[in-house]
């Protein structure tokens, strides 16, 4: 039920929404979506070339996925969050992932590790994007990408000394889903996820099709002007790290299934959720969850939210004090920050006005 309050807040973030996309000459499409039963709202917007019941990619807010398909398998008995990468992975491809300072720690890395950004690895992501970019036929699949990055950068830190945030452990995680599944990434998400959970206009980039053919196509994503949203090398440099397509509406679906508990235990998810490291100033990570803590003067405490963000500016995040789900992306890199700045400052600085 809408009150008067709750309309006029909710008309502010849409006019602070269409605003924010219509001031920037790079932002070509976007979507926002707010849902909260509690304050009896549920806002589902798109500005510029983009509409509400379009898919949008959702770059990192992948992990998130990633990590939940991880812990069922967990839930199963297919897997310890304890177990040493080596036990699923190719010999060929691990072999020396990990050398720091003349040692290899390739054995010590744990499927824990990989989920948490404390394996100590590089990340592929930022140079081979670099390649996409100069070259629009180019092509890599997760597994050459690993490769690459073995070959090109160096580890960090030895398993579990540091934090670093990377998407070559989120490759690692989808092959070790290929290899303990026996199918591919693609179809574990389809029919762990998407399929039980009715997501039917949700895909994975280029590597899968919605359950519902007549699904609208995807908004276009941009780099520094560059259109990415047909270039198919780029999907296989994402992958696992954040190769999922959806529209808000099923955010939504996935959300709601992961806070009350319908996709994994309370448990499970309390086990993701604490074993966490620093990621920055009030910000903890834990598998595949951000979490943003309060701190004095810098964090205030309505803005603690968990979920994940997306370097295009795509935003999944829950708000257990206002039980308010936010979604949105602004699809484009420009945006890497300023998305969850936006979420932050103009959507749930406006809907604390709510009582």
């Amino acid at each position: 039920m809408q009150t008067k309050q709750s309309e006029k807040v909710i008309n502010s973030i849409e006019k602070s929404f269409k605003k924010q996309v219509q001031k920037n000459k790079n932002l070509k499409s976007a979507f926002l979506l707010v849902h909260s039963e509690k304050k009896g709202i549920h806002l589902n917007i798109a500005e510029g070339s983009m509409n509400p019941k379009q898919p949008a990619y959702m770059a990192s807010v992948g992990k998130i996925f990633t990590s939940v398909l991880i812990s069922i398998l967990y839930e199963n008995g297919q897997l310890s969050f304890e177990d040493g990468i080596t036990k699923y992975l190719d010999r060929e491809l691990v072999k020396h992932l990990h050398v720091y300072q003349g040692k290899d720690y390739t054995n010590d890395i744990k499927i824990k590790h990989l989920l948490n950004q404390t394996s100590g690895l590089y990340d592929n992501f930022r140079p081979l994007l670099e390649k996409v970019l100069d070259d629009s036929n180019f092509t890599i699949t997760p597994q050459e990408a690993i490769t690459w990055a073995k070959t090109h950068q160096k580890p960090q830190f030895p398993p579990g000394k540091g934090f670093k945030y990377t998407d070559t452990n989120y490759h690692l995680l989808g092959l070790i889903i290929e290899k303990i599944t026996g199918i591919s990434f693609h179809v574990a998400m389809k029919q762990y996820i998407y399929q039980p959970l009715s997501m039917m206009n949700s895909s994975v980039l280029h590597y899968s099709n919605p359950l519902d053919k007549d699904t609208q196509h995807l908004a276009d994503f941009y780099i520094n002007k560059n259109n990415l949203t047909n270039h198919k090398g780029y999907a296989g440099l994402d992958y696992a790290g954040g190769g999922v397509v959806s529209t808000g509406e099923d955010m939504l679906k996935f959300m709601k299934a992961l806070v009350s508990y319908q996709l994994l235990k309370k448990e499970t998810l309390e086990k993701m959720m604490n074993d966490k490291a620093k990621y920055g100033v009030g910000i903890e990570y834990g598998y595949g969850i951000m979490q943003f803590k309060s701190v004095p003067l810098l964090m205030p405490k309505i803005f603690n939210v968990w979920g994940h963000a997306g370097a295009t500016g795509a935003y999944l995040f829950y708000h257990p004090k206002m039980d308010t789900y936010l979604i949105g992306t602004f699809n484009d890199f420009s945006y890497e920050r300023k998305g969850v700045k936006f979420m932050l400052m103009k959507v749930i600085n406006q809907l604390r006005k709510i009582k």
